[in-house]
């Protein structure tokens, strides 16, 4: 008997988890279930998290949530909390399996089956935005390397298991060097501990393009969190239904299964809702729980009744479906198929998997880390980066660290920039140390209070370093 915690959510929520729950008791799953209360309820009596300190003590406790979805109310300054939740909890793997039903669920992409496995914890998720001058915010993205090793680590071992041929990896290093570069070389490192398993890196934009177009050449993917985030709804939808799809997250000591779909508040009371995303959450929750005979005999049960025709509205389609049905009549359907099999659909055999167990992080010995410099982001309303550069060569430069760049966006403006090169009010402007000297924190100090006496508005520095010698900044584009 395994203990787990089970919140049933707003909107739809209620409904597809009880049909979940009446499931899994009908398939013998062994669960001791502790309800919690989370989501818009919760929120809107003034606590912005969503979930009381009660509520995450028996999460924590528990250490297995079964999840319906919630509702987080617009404004106000609430807090997703499927991020806190995957964040507070270390769940740094999301998993989402992809397979087409065809010719029972309409898709152009009947050979389809990919595992997403998406980063959860870091890159944009982290939510450090700022704006910084009147024309430009900025979003902080942090790739950290354990946080590379990790879920790369967890994606290879996910193939061994489930005995999957090949990992695919995508980011944009081409362009984001430092961040993407990282999680890319942190992938090939990994790649070689696993010489049976097949390895490949792809661009995200053509990578994503021949997801869309050729999904049968993908087994497993491994990305940085938004490219996970957009691309797991895409390769859903492309095999059927978004509402189809469930999802595990995954952590050392924690673990969370839910649909990927929202809480469609429009339908909800109307025993309308397919419950069939939350229902393969719950699978996965099995899997991982160690109860994979129940998990199987539940699969083979859905499986057999889509193969069947019996519906919901969200994916009834007149020329395969032979009954549309409700929530609840779907889940009797479930039912009365528990033991039996899919006869065209390929039948699920799954083994006594367990919960997929990856080392935890070592700290290696650290780098040997150089100042070379800083980048000063300056909030100047002019438009002419001749000006600017020629003010603060002037007055900012000093013995140690000289104005050698301004870039805008990114883009170099100065010196030798170009008049058709489009500016806001956002520069950063890179101080080196000259030739032969050595840069210190003093060094950067002094610079800022050049600054002030200059009447430059300084709004953010980033210190250069390079580490055992490699450099650790980006240079500007055009450089």
């Amino acid at each position: 008997m395994t203990k787990i915690t089970v919140a049933k959510g707003d909107g739809i929520g209620p409904e597809i988890m009880d049909a979940t729950l009446r499931i899994l008791e009908a398939a013998g799953a062994q669960l001791d279930i502790d309800e919690i209360e989370v989501g818009e309820k919760v929120y809107l009596s003034g606590n912005t998290a969503g979930i009381s300190k009660e509520a995450w003590e028996t999460i924590r406790r528990n250490k297995i949530f079964l999840k319906a979805p919630i509702t987080t109310p617009q404004g106000g300054g609430y807090k997703s909390l499927n991020v806190t939740t995957r964040k507070t909890l270390g769940l740094f793997a999301n998993v989402r399996p992809c397979k087409s039903l065809h010719p029972y669920i309409s898709t152009k992409h009947p050979n389809m089956d990919v595992v997403i496995v998406r980063e959860n914890e870091e890159d944009l998720y982290a939510g450090i935005e700022h704006r910084q001058t009147d024309e430009v915010v900025q979003c902080l993205k942090l790739i950290s390397r354990p946080g590379c090793e990790k879920i790369i680590t967890y994606a290879f071992e996910y193939a061994k298991k489930f005995g999957r041929k090949k990992v695919t990896c995508f980011t944009k290093d081409n362009i984001m060097k430092q961040t993407d570069g990282l999680f890319h070389k942190v992938f090939d490192e990994i790649a070689a501990n696993y010489p049976e398993i097949e390895n490949e890196h792809w661009i995200i934009d053509i990578g994503a393009a021949k997801l869309a177009d050729s999904p049968e050449t993908f087994d497993v993917i491994v990305m940085p969190n938004l490219y996970g985030d957009v691309l797991s709804d895409v390769a859903a939808q492309i095999t059927g239904s978004v509402g189809l799809a469930g999802s595990s997250n995954i952590g050392h000591d924690h673990a969370m299964f839910e649909a990927i779909h929202g809480s469609a508040p429009r339908r909800a009371g109307q025993n309308m809702a397919n419950p069939s995303g939350l229902l393969q959450g719950a699978i996965l929750m099995l899997q991982h729980i160690g109860q994979s005979d129940i998990a199987a005999k539940i699969q083979n049960a859905w499986l057999k009744t889509m193969e069947d025709g019996i519906h919901t509205y969200d994916v009834y389609d007149e020329k395969v479906s032979t009954q549309k049905v409700g929530t609840a009549e779907f889940a009797d359907a479930v039912i009365a198929n528990i033991g039996q099999f899919p006869n065209k659909l390929k039948r699920v055999e799954l083994k006594n998997t367990g919960a997929i167990e990856i080392p935890k992080h070592t700290r290696k010995p650290r780098a040997e880390k150089v100042l070379q410099g800083v980048d000063v982001f300056v909030d100047w309303e002019g438009t002419n980066p001749d000006t600017i550069g020629e003010k603060m060569s002037k007055h900012m430069n000093t013995d140690v660290l000289e104005l050698t760049m301004i870039t805008n966006r990114g883009v170099k403006v100065w010196p030798n920039g170009f008049d058709e090169t489009f500016c806001t009010d956002h520069w950063r402007c890179r101080f080196k140390a000259v030739e032969g000297k050595t840069a210190t924190k003093e060094d950067i100090v002094k610079v800022l209070s050049k600054a002030i006496e200059a009447g430059v508005d300084t709004i953010k520095t980033e210190n250069l370093y390079t580490f055992d010698g490699e450099r650790g900044y980006s240079l500007g584009q055009g450089q």
